[in-house]
């Protein structure tokens, strides 16, 4: 039991220095270099299986009667789309800005969806999880449309229109997102036993995004190992992730103090999917964006510490 709470507890060091070490320790290998390519080509199809497996399985743990939509979803709806938009026309406008892979990484801190892990933080926080649930479910059908619609005309594919480009992302993106939850809803009415037996497991999500992390950081470093783009700019992502995590948790609290819901409005904007966010970034923008999305993956959880020591704080002094 010591041994799996100390995993729980530190999950997020332990899986980004796997991700890390695995790197190094797999690249110096002279004997596996011809597995290289074949490992590229599994690692590219694992994880996405992997994203989708966490969300159904987050998914399948909500009951779609509390699902209820509120005003403050569509404020932070608004935040992440617009700013995501302002900054790509800001690139279309200027491709030749120097500071272009600091701007991508700021689309990516800004448009990445909320953590399947948020509900479970909210309700530590006493915030409302059906409502922080809704708001998951409706910036993945926005993501699932804008990612595929903006990122073609910034960052076009080589040797494709816009429209094949368009096809392309929607293609990798959507099933990715939406797949998920249209899977759970079915399996809730074809066969209601196992969509709750699937729905009552609470740890395997938990591991599966462990693994996940592990390879997303792999992954990461191997971009900035292999990437062109001086320390540097690769510093500056890391403080623009810092900035966009900063500013997002701050909103979200601020906009959702309006309508009594600081907490589920602040976890909804402010701790992202990480995961999702470096396998965007690698797959469709600049590979060292994903930098950003590594970096943001521990100032999210940095913020998420502080928050829970005060609540445990604030419950020790009421008893």
């Amino acid at each position: 039991m010591k041994i799996i709470r100390f995993m729980k507890n530190w999950t997020l060091p332990i899986a980004m220095l796997m991700g890390i070490v695995l790197y190094f320790v797999y690249v110096n290998i002279p004997f596996l270099e011809p597995t290289k390519p074949y490992v590229e080509h599994a690692v590219a199809i694992v994880q996405p299986v992997l994203i989708f497996l966490m969300l159904f399985l987050t998914f399948c743990k909500v009951n779609v009667s509390e699902l209820r939509p509120c005003r403050w979803h569509l404020w932070l709806l608004l935040i992440q789309g617009g700013a995501f938009l302002l900054l790509a026309l800001l690139i279309w406008l200027f491709p030749d800005i120097p500071a272009h892979v600091l701007v991508e990484g700021g689309m990516l801190c800004l448009i990445c969806p909320t953590a399947t892990a948020a509900a479970v933080v909210t309700r530590k926080l006493k915030g409302d999880a059906a409502h922080l649930t809704s708001y998951t479910i409706l910036i993945n059908l926005l993501v699932a449309f804008l990612v595929p619609l903006v990122v073609p005309s910034i960052h076009p594919h080589p040797g494709l229109g816009f429209g094949a480009s368009f096809a392309l992302i929607l293609g990798k993106v959507f099933p990715l997102l939406l797949g998920p939850f249209i899977a759970a809803i079915l399996l809730r009415y074809l066969s209601p036993g196992l969509h709750k037996r699937l729905g009552d497991i609470s740890g395997l999500s938990f591991y599966l995004w462990a693994v996940a992390l592990t390879l997303a950081i792999a992954v990461t470093v191997k971009s900035i190992v292999h990437s062109e783009v001086s320390w540097e700019y690769q510093f500056g992502l890391a403080v623009v992730s810092l900035v966009c995590c900063a500013l997002q948790f701050w909103l979200g609290r601020k906009i959702g103090r309006h309508y009594n819901d600081a907490v589920s409005a602040g976890q909804a904007l402010g701790q992202k999917n990480t995961v999702l966010a470096i396998w965007m970034g690698y797959t469709f923008f600049t590979p060292v964006t994903a930098v950003a999305a590594g970096f943001y993956s521990v100032w999210h959880n940095v913020v998420n510490s502080w928050q829970l020591y005060q609540q445990r704080k604030k419950e020790m002094t009421e008893e």
